[in-house]
C-alpha cells in the first residue's frame, strides 16, 4: 500500500520569499538539512510539532501553511 505524502508549497515559498536557506530552517528546527529538504519535497510528512514551529517562525497560522486559508494571521495564543 502506498501512502500519499503531504507537500505544502506555501512553506517552501515562505522560506524563499523571506530569504532563508533550508539549512537555516533546519537549524531552527534542530533537524538535519536533508530532513528539511525531504519535508519540502514531500518525501516525509511534516510532524505537527514542526508545522507549529514553522508557523511561529513566520508568524502565520498552521492553516495558512497547509493552504486551508489565505489569511496569514496566526490565531491568538492561549
Amino acid at each position: 500500500m502506498r501512502y500519499e505524502m503531504m507537500k505544502f508549497e506555501t512553506i517552501r515559498n515562505l522560506r524563499i520569499d523571506n530569504g532563508y536557506t533550508q539549512q537555516q530552517l533546519a537549524e531552527y528546527l534542530h533537524i538535519k538539512q536533508n530532513t528539511y529538504s525531504q519535508y519540502e519535497l514531500g518525501i516525509l510528512n511534516y510532524p505537527i510539532d514542526v508545522l507549529m514551529k514553522i508557523a511561529d517562525f513566520y508568524g502565520v497560522s498552521v492553516d495558512y501553511l497547509l493552504g486551508r486559508t489565505n489569511v496569514k494571521q496566526p490565531y491568538p495564543k492561549k
